[in-house]
């Protein structure tokens, strides 16, 4: 036996290397590994790093269920070689593992990111045997034994955390112990028997429609905790589950059971893993193991996205849909919106849905031509008055879809180049699904973007997409579940293309507001839409939490006066907005002097504090939002600050105490930023914060200096 000991960026791993020649994932936390940590009476036996399953195997493990434990021939992987070699981005770690019967060989990647507790992981198998192998599952990442730290019992100290999502309900995170996931404690004669995992997963091209691809596993007693994203937009899948009286955390891109997904592999053939990045932290300098896991995520999503110069300067964008246009666009409607815009301090103008139809669009769109009746001199006068006004002209797309009323829709249809299953086009609401894998649907999504760009003028695309194929298609591909991996990592593919070509061109992600909130886009797309919530009152909920999901500086949300509020209306309006990336809407145009001047004031200040949004990472005081809390508050520290939204909805409680720790000794001022005539001041008491709202509905934003 031998082991192999790794201490980097604050995260301690131990592999293990057995006498029978198998490699064994012991040890992953920001806790040092202990020997004594292990129990004899169950042993590391499951400890495998690498879960692979091929069709046609035995799977040795005992009332397994569906969970993927004991998988064949991933249960006798033997060891060939670990590397250990370092780059300018920080160490990298790759194990090679291979099964000489069939002759399939993997290499599991560890890359490190200087400074950061993450690790950004993948697997990539080969084949080199002589009959094809059917692919059905293969883990990204597996690290069993992450009850063993402390002396409580497990069902006593483990939090799993779950990042549920909806239409205009994102980003609801909740906790559990593991009795509430059906996974209590069962020991009999010193073995744990179970046939259940807790899985979270998603079918689909809507990555993240009921979940945000991410999780969080903590240790109340050590208070420590990993966190994780998988990098996809589509299919993917995680569970926790219990195997030979360990608890185990498994991730993985689509499967065979939960996604049809199925790969064969021919001889010489690969399949790489979509990747996953796992943070490890400690609660530690006055936040908890929570806040610290988020900070870490945040440094870490940062690291692994494009670089641009959107998330740099954090300009404002100015939309026309949401309580304003509700994408009934016309040139007329446009030049008082675009004056108002621009008069408040906007710096991008986005005309949302319909300027490419002159009634009803639903079902035609996909050819992507300015609406004459709509703009009767074209889109160019338009773009050109919104450059004049300084700002950046911008327009909504569906670019992966096509209305089946589409012109174009019979030659895709006939040529094979949308979704298919059972050989039926695959429809969602009156759409067609774009197969971006095909090249004539690569030239047409380049042709529109070459007009928009060059003869418009256009410098933001608001990306839209509004259906969900399923699982996939069947043309070219092995399984339903191949052809949209295959379709994801092309569209992905031709992403990257487009900002080689254009790398001034800043793309908005948007799924009917935050259905595709994944890891994959966001490292690519620099603003993420959060939310098609029409109620700024439910919205702080959603702008609160956002950051758990994506980079505040990647968080678009709505801010929308309306046209009939008052003024702590537009302020609440401009919190929700103020510490993420501001999405301005509402009728502007139409809203009176006072509160337009309000508008303005919010945009000044956030001029002046979104050089520190850009490197800020979130916390939560008083915990994360719930659309049942009275109170709300989300949290930015940055270098020598840190910055408080704080809203109170409807309710009984006129005061809220902020637990802040981590101004234990220090000497701290409070201010208020905005809106200028509050005075509901935060009365720093020590280590704590008091805030009165005598009001509800009201919303303030705070900055302490220390």
């Amino acid at each position: 036996m031998k082991r192999i000991e790794i201490f980097e960026n604050g995260i301690y791993l131990t592999f293990e290397i057995t006498d029978e020649q198998q490699i064994k994932l012991l040890h992953f936390s920001a806790l040092p590994f202990h020997e004594e940590d292990l129990s004899p009476a169950t042993g590391t036996h499951s400890f495998f790093m690498t879960e692979l399953e091929l069709a046609g195997f035995n799977c040795p493990d005992e009332h397994h269920g569906t969970k993927y434990t004991g998988t064949a021939p991933g249960c006798r992987l033997k060891y060939k070689d670990l590397t250990d070699t370092s780059d300018q981005i920080g160490r990298l770690i790759t194990v090679t593992q291979y099964d000489e019967p069939t002759g399939v060989e993997t290499v599991t990647v560890f890359r490190f990111f200087t400074g950061i507790p993450m690790v950004r992981t993948w697997t990539v198998i080969t084949y080199k045997g002589s009959e094809a192998q059917t692919l059905e599952y293969i883990s990204t990442f597996k690290l069993s034994g992450i009850e063993k730290e402390g002396r409580l019992p497990q069902d006593d100290k483990i939090t799993v955390g779950v990042c549920h999502n909806s239409w205009q309900r994102e980003v609801q995170w909740q906790t559990y112990d593991l009795p509430q996931l059906g996974l209590a404690q069962s020991i009999e004669n010193g073995r744990q028997r179970s046939s259940k995992a807790f899985g979270v997963t998603n079918a689909g091209n809507w990555s993240s429609k009921s979940y945000v691809p991410m999780g969080y596993i903590e240790n109340r007693e050590t208070q420590s905790a990993l966190i994780f994203q998988i990098e996809h937009n589509g299919s993917w899948y995680w569970e926790i589950g219990d195997h030979e009286g360990h608890l185990y955390l498994q991730l993985s891109g689509p499967s065979e059971l939960e996604s049809h997904w199925w790969k064969v592999l021919g001889t010489g053939e690969s399949f790489e893993t979509v990747p996953a990045e796992i943070c490890a932290v400690k609660a530690a300098d006055g936040f908890t193991a929570f806040d610290n896991a988020l900070a870490a995520l945040t440094r870490c999503r940062r690291a692994v996205r494009r670089r641009n110069n959107d998330n740099e300067r954090l300009p404002v964008i100015f939309n026309d849909y949401m309580n304003c246009l509700w994408g009934d666009p016309t040139a007329e409607k446009e030049y008082p919106l675009i004056d108002a815009a621009a008069e408040t301090g906007c710096e991008y103008f986005c005309i949302d849905a319909g300027w490419y139809a002159d009634g009803f669009w639903w079902d035609e769109v996909g050819e992507w031509q300015v609406s004459e009746k709509r703009f009767p001199d074209g889109l160019k006068p338009v773009a050109d008055y919104i450059r004049s006004k300084g700002m950046i002209p911008g327009v909504w797309l569906e670019l992966e879809v096509m209305g089946i009323k589409c012109p174009l829709a019979e030659e895709a249809l006939r040529d094979g180049h949308i979704f298919m299953r059972h050989g039926k086009p695959v429809y969602d609401r009156s759409r067609y699904q774009l197969d971006f894998r095909d090249p004539w649907v690569i030239a047409h999504a380049d042709r529109v973007i070459d007009r928009l760009v060059n003869e418009y003028g256009i410098g933001y695309i608001k990306m839209d997409y509004n259906i969900e194929p399923g699982i996939g298609t069947e043309l070219n591909a092995d399984s339903p579940g191949d052809g949209l991996l295959g379709h994801e990592r092309a569209y992905l593919a031709w992403l990257d293309s487009v900002f080689v070509r254009y790398p001034k061109l800043v793309i908005e992600n948007c799924s009917s507001g935050g259905l595709r909130m994944d890891g994959a886009l966001l490292s690519r797309c620099s603003i993420q839409s959060t939310s098609d919530q029409e109620d700024y009152r439910k919205y702080c909920t959603i702008a609160a939490n956002s950051p758990i999901a994506v980079c505040p500086e990647q968080s678009a949300v709505w801010s929308y006066p309306l046209s009939d509020g008052d003024r702590e209306e537009t302020v609440f309006n401009m919190i929700n907005a103020m510490l993420l990336r501001i999405h301005q809407s509402g009728h502007l145009a139409n809203i009176d002097t006072q509160r337009r001047s309000l508008v303005k004031e919010a945009l000044s200040v956030y001029r002046k504090i979104r050089k520190d949004i850009r490197t800020a990472v979130p916390f939560y005081p008083i915990g994360v939002s719930h659309f049942g809390d009275e109170w709300n508050c989300l949290g930015l520290r940055a270098e020598n600050c840190v910055y408080l939204a704080v809203w109170r909805r409807d309710g009984t409680n006129e005061s809220i105490t902020l637990p802040l720790p981590f101004l234990n000794g220090k000497s701290a001022q409070a201010e208020c930023l905005y809106p200028s005539f509050a005075e509901e001041a935060l009365s720093l008491e020590g280590d704590r914060a008091e805030i009165t709202y005598s009001r509800g509905y009201t919303a303030r934003l705070y900055r302490i200096k220390f």
